[in-house]
């Protein structure tokens, strides 16, 4: 396995971001299953296309190439986000119809955008299903320091987003401000996605950020060792899976996601008759 990576610069530097994007994957994974907001999570993920489809259509046809796909990703994010959690806390609408709404609607505006622009059709798979075997050295200093801003605003706001991960009504009563950390959290959650989206791309992206954390959960009863769980096996799940995609020439993030798949059913049988891991979870460090 390891001369497999020696051997390819590739690997190597696809590796390096596989263990970069883990380290806030586990983190902010943790917090959507805990939460259970993983369908909002979804939901975020599939409306950057909106974005990267109006990023690569002005790069192509009006020129601006300042405009990078992954810039518009990230407004995209962070937009459905705040909408998300806006719409949900201001106007109490059901749910999945805001889910519903906010996913169509990045879709179809990126798949618009997409095919009004000349040649964008291939550039666009790789955003979609992952493009980890193109990543450079710039790519790995974006990754670390989106790393650093998601581990830094946890760090100041963990005990208040434990608050509104597990009573929320509890937080309101002591004078936190529930509605503006939720906004914080959905937005730190919408950056893990970018951030994830360059290793295993935007359809997957929802399985990295919940199989491990959710495999993690089943492991612990804490949540702070929930997090670091889920980043080891994040971690592993993209090392065997470049090491499997290399060796069986494979698509690598069709190959991590099903892994971790895998992983999850076979263990969730093997747990099968114990207790539910989400009532385990309580208030701790």
């Amino acid at each position: 396995m390891f001369s497999t990576f020696f051997e390819n610069v590739f690997l190597q530097m696809a590796l390096w971001a596989s263990l970069l994007a883990s380290l806030a994957t586990g983190v902010i994974g943790s917090f959507v299953v805990v939460k259970r907001i993983s369908f909002i999570a979804g939901s975020i993920a599939h409306s950057v296309l909106g974005g990267m489809g109006l990023c690569l259509w002005l790069q192509r046809s009006i020129g601006w190439q300042w405009a990078d796909p992954l810039l518009g990703a990230f407004a995209a994010a962070i937009l459905s986000a705040l909408s998300l959690g806006w719409v949900q806390l201001k106007y109490r609408q059901r749910e999945d119809a805001v889910i519903a709404a906010i996913w169509s609607t990045g879709m179809a505006i990126g798949i618009i955008f997409v095919s009004l622009t000349p040649g964008a059709n291939v550039e666009l798979l790789s955003y979609l299903f992952g493009n980890i075997l193109w990543i450079e050295g710039k790519d790995l200093v974006h990754l670390a320091l989106l790393d650093g801003l998601i581990l830094t605003v946890v760090f100041v706001y963990y005990k208040k987003f434990l608050s509104i991960c597990f009573d929320e009504e509890q937080a309101k009563l002591q004078g936190i401000a529930t509605t503006r950390l939720y906004l914080l959290l959905l937005c730190l959650v919408a950056i893990s996605i970018v951030l994830l989206m360059q290793v295993v791309g935007t359809i997957l992206v929802i399985a990295m950020l919940t199989i491990p954390a959710t495999l993690a959960a089943l492991l612990t009863n804490q949540l702070s060792k929930m997090m670091g769980i889920a980043a080891i096996l994040c971690a592993l799940f993209c090392l065997l899976g470049l090491w499997v995609a290399a060796s069986l020439d494979w698509p690598p993030a069709a190959t991590i996601a099903l892994l971790s798949a895998i992983s999850y059913l076979a263990f969730l049988l093997y747990t099968k008759n114990k207790k539910n891991p989400y009532q385990a979870i309580h208030l701790t460090k």
